[in-house]
Parts: C-alpha cells; structure tokens; sequence
C-alpha cells in the first residue's frame, strides 16, 4: 500500500472516530443514556488522538480532543449580544406568583398554558453554532454585552461542539458546577492553604473565567440549556417543544420541567421542588415560570429590564441564629490546620447544625468571630453549614478578639503561614495527626481499600502497633490487632486478610493512596496507563507528565516534587519488599453472558441506601452481566434500583413507568 492511500485511509477513519465519539457523548450528556463503557470511550479516544498526532493538518474543529483550549488568554474581548440578555422579574411569595399568571391570562385570548422549570444557580451563557459548528460561547455581562468565553466552555464536555443537525442557532442557559465537585474542589483548596469559594455558583464563574482553560477543563462544569435564538425554519414554537427538540439537537436540557395550567398546578411544582432541592446534585435558588407559547409570549411583551411572560420565583434563603462554644482546629494529611465552629445544635435546611467550618484565620479574623458570639448561619449552595455575620447587639460585654493560633493542636511544633497562602500550616512531618491522616488516605475505598482499618482502629496501630508509614502496616501481627480495643480473634483475621489483599491493587490505586497533593484517583489512573510501573513513574520529569491527557503542570510538578521529597524512595522499596504489587493491572473485562443474564442490554438507576452492597459493588455486577448502570432516570431508563430514603429518582422513575426494584430484587436477580 502506498503512502498516499495509508494517509486516506487514516484520515477517513479520524473522520469516523471524530463522529463515533461525539455520538456517544450525545448519548451520554442529551439523552442521559450512555452506550458505551468508559474503557472502551477511552481506547477510541486514544486512536484518535494517536491519527492527530500523525496527521495535524486534517484535526477537525469539532474533535473531542479539541476540547482543552490554549493555555492562556491574555483577555475576555467583548462581545455583542444579537439579542439582550435579559434579567427576569421576581416572586418571592404564592400572592406574586398568582398575580403573574392573571395578568397572563388577562392579556392573551383564549386558552394559556405555562411552563415551570428549576431555575438553575450558576453563571448564565449564550453560545453560538452556525451550520451545526460551535463558534462562540459568551457571559451575560450587563445583558448587552458580555465577555469572549469561546476557548473555555468548549472544555464543557456536555456542550457538544457539533449539533446533530447543521443549522444556525443560539442557545442559552446556565453553567454550573455540581455539589459534589464544589465540595471536592473546596476541600483541594483547603488543603493547598488556598481561599475557598463561598458556593457552587461562584466556583463556577470563577472557572469560567479562568485565563488558564486548562484550569477551566479540570473543574467538572456543566450546562442546562432553556432558551434560544433561532429563525422560523427552526421547528420550536413554545419552551415545550424546545425542551422536547433541543435534545435531538445533541442539546443537554434539564428534564425537571413540568407544563401547568393553573396557579394552583404551579404552586404544586413549586412546593415539590421546594422540598427535593436539597437532593439534587446541583444547586438550584428558584423556580422559573414562563407562558409556553412563543407567540403569547409575543403578545405580552417586555418591559425595559424583562419579559413579562416569565418570572423567577425566589427561595428564601433558610438562615438561624445559633451560639458558637469553641472552635476546633484540626490537621490534614498535607500539614493545613483548619478551624471549625462548635456550635449550640439547631436545625436548619431540616437537618441539626452544630459544626461549620471556618476555612482559615484570616475568615476568622475577616468576620471577627470569637467564643461565645451569636452567629447567623445559613447552608452555601444549599450544601455546607458556614457563618453567615456574628450579631453584634448579642455580643458579651467582656469578648475579646480570638488570638491566632501559634502552635499545631497535634504535635505543638510552631505553626507557619506560607507565602501566598492563606492557611496555617504544620510543617513537621512527623506530626501525628498528618501520620494518621495520611494512614487513613492510604486505607481508603478509593486507594488500597483495606476493610475494617477505620480512623478509630488506626489511632489504635499507630500507639500500640507502632504503624507510623503505610508500610508499617503489612507488617503488623495479629497478636498487635488483638492487644487493640473491640478488635477480637475473628475481626483480626479479616484485617490481616484485607491488608493481604491490598497487595494485588492494581498501581493506579497505590499512586492515589500514596497522598500526593493534587493527584485525584482519576489521574492517578491516567497516570499509570501510559507509565504502567512505578518503576518508571518516579524518573519522570514534569514535560512527560504533562504529555498526558487530562495531566496539567500542578499536578506534574506535585509528582515530580513528591519523589524528590527524603524518605519517599525508602517508603516505596519498602511496600514492594513487602509484596505490594507495582505495576498497572489495568480493568478487568467483563465476560458478559448475554443469553442468560436478565441485565444484558438493560439500563439501571440505583439511588437510595444499599444495606448487601456499596454503590460502586453493585454497578460492577450488574455491569459484569452486561448491564448499564447510569447516574439519572430518563425515558431509556429500564429499572431503577430504590434503596432506603430514595429520593427524587424514585419520584421522576415513577412519573416515566420505570420498573422499580427493592434492593432484594436487585439480589434475586444477581
């Protein structure tokens, strides 16, 4: 075969794969229906990305491996909107809500109908295709103009970069950030002595601002699209059908809309959702209510800040007033000392409050909080208890500012606060709460998931085993476990047992346990992949990390620094002399009977508490039988699996007709 004709061939397939992929991320984020595992996404990925590298100059635009953007823009140019952006008016009570919709009816004839949709709590965006291509992506700004976000949200991997057909249109909607992600990027922050952010929606403006889109693409953002501007070929005539049409597109909409008739059916959506805000997994602040049809929507107009054919109903922000006792300090596993607020118990968002945390001193100071204080605290982003303001008219007469902490609370070394660092930091590496935090990282689920070894048992290993490093801990003797309290002949077996085990982890799962700053259980595996020894990760210098896929220069620079660092090399040789395994495993493939498995081809929810299985147990089996487990109900959605207090997917499974399973139908069927 010639040159010439391997060339064509190559290029015809990263045309194939460049389609294949973005077809299943279709499946994925619009339909809520995933048809392919991650393994088997991430090999075709791989070949692409391998035919680029080979061929350059026929990379298409719309490549998934388009997706991370520069590395830095020097500014956000401006941009106009080809219509404004506008803001909505408010209810922030049934009355308000009631009168909106009168006056709807009052001034269209015949019979309305309206839409009412969770008013999502992120950053609004207007994004721009033309022939189905994405082009431009921009912020709201001051409604007429916004800022040049193109190169970032095209790191969103649920805004797809070709439409699935080839027309021109705007869409908008809102990017956010998931509370688990905010909750994970917090706590990262924490640890690296960084501010924090105050919830969900400023995380998500601020990622999106980010100069850096590599930052941008490792913040785990995400988009609910509910609006548009398009021409009259474009078959949509009223919200419903956008959000029934969008999808087709390979448009992510949020599904938990509802189309109302009358004030009271509205105030019935908004009280269901005024009750399962708190379970969702992003944050929402109100309901939005809108006259369906496009051209009611006409009739009644605009004033000169908003339409009057939407509104945005308000929650109220849930705050009380409680009393601080103490304020606890505590150590992570990479030195920080953080403060938490003990407070006088009360309930708030319906669940009883007594710790918050104060991230720093300087928050501390920020807001002068001292002992005693009464304090309003509300839930940031309906997720985390955080002081709101201290009520100074409470205040007792003799309070007296709280003095900065100078030693660390564990081990009483003197305490330093690092340059451009807003944290307080322990910097002896012996300090024995980082020994033990970093002991119970490395036991984790996620790391070596060595069973039955809690905080509580490790404490214990640590006085009377003298397990002081994780290598320590292969060489603890059952006749150690026995001298510990509540740990008896049968429960010391199953620990020596689990400890045994964890020597056959695969490498990706020795990498993350070991603690090293930044480096998540995801990248750990990226890591591994291409250096499949450790062997060979700990010469790597930071250019051969940051040749890899989803790796930036923070992390590369953490691994390079973290086997540089005296002792490290003495800790590997010693797990490997103990038989821990060192090399990447890589999955497992399933061996898939599709004849006598009942799960083969059937997609699976499971939500609520399992008691005979952990989540990530029961996603395995199912999938090993050919199952498909995925993380919301839809329409594709085959049986939702419902444990104890399931929640709003049992709710939404219902609604569609799903079949529903008791966690012990779940077992018959395993």
């Amino acid at each position: 075969m010639t040159k010439d004709a391997q060339q064509h061939i190559d290029v015809l397939r990263m045309e194939e794969l460049t389609d294949q992929l973005n077809d299943y991320a279709y499946q994925y984020y619009a339909l809520d229906n995933p048809t392919i595992s991650d393994q088997e996404y991430d090999q075709l990925y791989r070949e692409l990305q391998a035919l680029e590298a080979k061929y350059p100059e026929f990379v298409l635009a719309e490549s998934p491996t388009q997706r991370v953007g520069d590395a830095v823009s020097e500014v956000f140019s401006k941009v106009t909107h080809s219509q404004p952006m506008m803001s909505l008016g408010n209810a922030f009570n049934f009355a308000e809500v009631n009168k909106f919709v009168e006056d709807a009816k009052r001034l269209v004839d015949g019979p309305i109908r309206f839409v009412c949709e969770l008013k999502i709590d992120g950053l609004s965006v207007a994004i721009q295709y033309e022939n189905g291509r994405y082009v431009r992506a921009a912020t709201r700004g001051d409604g007429v103009v916004g800022e040049d976000i193109t190169n970032n949200v095209r790191t969103i991997k649920s805004v797809p970069m070709k439409l699935r057909q080839a027309i021109d249109i705007e869409v908008r909607g809102e990017i956010y950030m998931p509370k688990a992600s905010f909750v994970a990027l917090n706590e990262q922050r924490e640890e690296a002595g960084l501010p924090t952010f105050a919830n969900p929606r400023n995380a998500a403006a601020g990622s999106i601002r980010q100069l850096d889109a590599n930052v941008t693409s490792r913040r785990n953002l995400s988009i609910f699209l509910y609006s548009g501007v398009f021409s009259d070929q474009v078959p949509i005539h009223s919200q419903s059908d956008l959000f029934e049409i969008f999808p087709d597109y390979g448009l992510r909409v949020n599904p938990m809309y509802r189309i109302c008739e009358t004030a009271a059916e509205i105030q019935a959506y908004i009280e269901e959702m005024t009750a399962k805000r708190h379970e969702l997994p992003y944050g929402i602040d109100g309901i939005v209510i809108k006259v369906d049809a496009f051209e009611d929507q006409e009739t009644l107009g605009y004033t000169v800040k908003a339409p009057k054919w939407a509104i945005a109903y308000k929650f109220q922000a849930e705050e009380v007033e409680t009393v601080v006792h103490d304020i606890e300090w505590t150590v992570g596993r990479t030195g920080v000392v953080t403060p938490t607020a003990i407070m006088e118990p009360v309930l708030l968002d319906g669940s009883t409050v007594q710790r918050a945390s104060l991230h720093n001193m300087d928050l501390i100071e920020a807001k002068d909080i001292r002992l005693h204080d009464t304090v309003v605290i509300h839930k940031a982003g309906d997720i985390i208890p955080e002081v709101v303001h201290v009520v100074l008219d409470k205040r007792p007469e003799d309070s007296v500012a709280y003095p900065k902490p100078t030693v660390c609370p564990a081990c009483h070394s003197d305490l330093v606060h690092l340059e451009d660092e807003v944290a307080l930091r322990c910097v002896n590496p012996a300090c024995p709460a980082q020994v033990k935090e970093k002991l119970n990282h490395f036991v984790s689920r996620d790391a070596m998931n060595i069973t039955g070894v809690g905080p509580s048992v490790l404490d214990q290993m640590y006085e009377k085993a003298n397990v002081k490093s994780p290598a320590d801990l292969y060489h603890v003797t059952k006749d150690q476990l026995m001298t510990l309290d509540k740990i008896g002949d049968k429960s010391s077996d199953k620990i020596i047992q689990a400890i045994d085990d964890s020597k056959d982890n695969s490498l990706e799962r020795l990498l993350f346990g070991l603690g090293i700053r930044h480096v998540g259980a995801k990248a750990a595996r990226q890591i591994a992949e291409v250096y499949p020894s450790m062997a060979e990760i700990m010469v790597q210098d930071v250019a051969a990390f940051t040749n890899i896929e989803g790796i930036g220069e923070t992390i590369a620079d953490s691994v390079v620094a973290f086997f540089a660092t005296d002792g490290v090399q003495d800790l590997v040789t010693s797990l490997k002399d103990s038989g821990v395994n060192m090399t990447y495993k890589g999955p497992a493939k399933a061996e898939i009977e599709a004849v006598d498995s009942f799960w083969a081809g059937k997609t699976v929810v499971l939500t609520g508490k399992l008691s005979q299985y952990t989540r990530p147990e029961a996603k395995k089996a199912i999938e090993a039988l050919g199952g498909n487990v995925t993380g919301s109900v839809s329409k594709k959605t085959d049986i939702l699996v419902a444990g104890e207090d399931a929640g709003s997917k049992l709710t939404k499974a219902q609604d569609l007709g799903v079949t529903i399973f008791s966690e012990q139908d779940m077992v018959d069927k395993l």
